[in-house]
């Protein structure tokens, strides 16, 4: 008797066991779920990428900063130089003495005008 009520409650414990396994399986495979489930593996890939390219930014930005102290300091430039004011040359000068001289003269630049 003892031996059956033994057997006969591990049948009931591997049934319930094998029932919940199976529900479980069955509700992660609903469409909502699958569709929940890509939606998260998506947005963690998207988060290490982004976490990637971040550092491999700085890594640039470290990297680019240091070899450019490099070359400063091997081509003897100073850190804060102070630069000639710009130099401007009008293309021509508005004096009426000049020849190349045109008053109210518009030019138009469009290439795609006929001419």
């Amino acid at each position: 008797m003892f031996r059956r009520t033994f057997w006969f409650s591990t049948g009931v414990a591997a049934g319930v066991w094998a029932t919940t396994k199976v529900n479980r399986k069955l509700r992660q495979l609903t469409p909502e779920s699958l569709a929940a489930t890509a939606a998260n593996k998506a947005l963690e890939t998207g988060q290490r990428l982004k976490d990637r390219a971040v550092g491999f930014a700085l890594d640039v930005r470290d990297n680019t900063a240091q070899r450019e102290a490099e070359l400063e300091e091997a081509l003897g430039i100073q850190d804060d130089p102070e630069l000639p004011a710009p130099r401007r040359y009008p293309a021509i000068e508005n004096d009426r003495s000049n020849p190349k001289y045109i008053e109210n003269t518009t030019y138009s630049y469009n290439r795609n005008e006929d001419h």
